[in-house]
């Protein structure tokens, strides 16, 4: 009978320090030689490839309302399998989102919570805190908590009184607020882990401030529990023969692992290529997928590369397979014009202008119907995404299909020909048959 740690790190709200003592304790879990997997819950990109600076395991997205129960628990499952050890990275505050939240993540994997509560301008007063969120449902377990962000010993001494004599969860720690390991951020959130200066002396340090100030041996102990998740199917060996080239660089990074996982496992082999760096598309190639990314941050840069532009769209001319969502569909249209007003010539695909704007345009899950038979699936059918970008349309021809219907009546995306492009970055876990369907149709061409 095996048992190992598993437990999802969650806080009272966003912005109390969760990312960063997330990165901490598999800094710390991965010095004593723990073989950890983490995993982010939500639709985060920009976490996951933070934790992947930290341990040598792709970090996966568990996201309920994008991948169903049934699939957060195989993915939980797959890649969790043979570690050590499981931390989940949860999202916003325990509970926000409700029946998406970190809590029902928690709950439907059976794990405990490790909550961390941000103490900065209060103290007794987070013993009322706390003991909200040990009440509030009975199905959560906290197995234990970390005050962040302690100003002084006094003050230390004031939260651990009031908790101690209120409380049942077990202090793990308390983290002060002037420990020097910054986590630089931008429109989008946090830099991405391979933009990050994080060397190894920098991560020793954080390694070495969260086994000072944090119990992990207590933690391992008190979140031991039986591994009882099933194995995963054994799928049988797919034959690679749709060869997908796979837009991987600074400007498109955006990428959830599941989705190659799905791609591999229906047939396809997934081929790098740099539309900011490469001067071409790679060699016999059935199609292309455009991710999400920073194309604004590059835009100067990706509209000079003419050569790999011009390759883009006469791939598209001919009818070669091309999806394309947010960042790379964005790359798809006729120009983009940055926040300083500057407009750079994009590949022309799509006779459609997208602009940046200051502020959030977009923000949300999405549930769409596919308007009609297309490489992406068939008409009716419904997939699901998420969609946060800082860009609008500001021109369209009229000519573009739409691609998707909103539920809530609005139409979404682009379609000509064989190249589709939207704001909406798909989760492929619950439109596998989709993906099935995808490579049957290359195969024909």
């Amino acid at each position: 009978m095996k048992y190992r740690s598993e437990f999802l790190i969650a806080a009272t709200k966003s912005g109390s320090g969760k990312t960063l003592l997330t990165l901490g304790i598999l800094a710390a879990m991965a010095r004593r030689g723990i073989d950890v997997q983490p995993f982010k819950c939500g639709p985060d990109f920009i976490d996951p490839s933070l934790h992947e600076q930290v341990v040598n395991r792709h970090s996966i997205n568990l996201d309920l309302h994008m991948m169903g129960r049934d699939g957060c628990l195989k993915s939980y499952a797959r890649y969790g399998q043979e570690s050590d050890a499981v931390i989940v990275e949860g999202v916003m505050g325990l509970f926000d989102g409700g029946s998406f939240s970190s809590a029902s993540l928690a709950e439907l994997l059976d794990i405990p919570v490790l909550l961390i509560i941000d103490v900065r301008s209060a103290a007794e007063s987070v013993a009322a805190v706390l003991k909200g969120f040990e009440v509030y449902n009975p199905h959560t377990r906290i197995c234990g908590v970390i005050f962040n962000r302690v100003g002084s010993e006094r003050h230390r001494q004031l939260i651990e009184d009031a908790v101690t004599g209120s409380c049942s969860s077990k202090i793990l720690g308390f983290f002060p607020r002037d420990i020097d390991f910054e986590m630089p951020s931008r429109h989008l959130g946090l830099h991405m882990g391979h933009e990050q200066d994080y060397s190894s002396t920098h991560l020793e340090k954080l390694a070495e401030s969260v086994e000072q100030h944090i119990d992990i041996d207590q933690l391992l102990q008190i979140s031991q529990q039986q591994f009882k998740h099933n194995k995963p199917d054994q799928a049988q060996p797919v034959t690679q023969d749709i060869r997908l080239a796979v837009a991987r660089d600074e400007a498109f990074c955006f990428y959830y692992e599941e989705n190659f996982e799905i791609l591999r496992s229906n047939g396809f082999e997934i081929v790098p290529f740099s539309p900011l760096h490469d001067s071409r598309l790679p060699d016999n190639i059935q199609g292309i997928y455009l991710g999400g990314g920073y194309p604004e941050l590059y835009a100067r840069a990706l509209s000079a590369n003419s050569a790999m532009r011009e390759s883009i769209l006469q791939w598209a001319q001919s009818d070669g397979f091309i999806y394309g969502e947010c960042g790379g569909f964005m790359y798809m249209t006729r120009q983009l014009t940055d926040i300083d007003g500057v407009t750079h010539p994009m590949s022309g695909i799509f006779q459609v202008s997208v602009k940046m704007k200051p502020r959030l345009s977009k923000l949300g899950y999405r549930k769409m119907e596919i308007k009609k038979d297309c490489g992406l699936g068939e008409s009716g059918q419904f997939v699901y995404g998420h969609e946060f970008h800082y860009s609008d349309i500001v021109e369209r021809h009229s000519d573009i299909e739409f691609l998707y219907d909103f539920d809530d009546g609005r139409s979404e995306g682009c379609l000509m020909g064989n190249s589709f492009g939207s704001y909406v970055h798909l989760h492929f876990s619950q439109s596998v048959e989709n993906i099935h369907r995808l490579h049957s149709l290359l195969a024909k061409k």
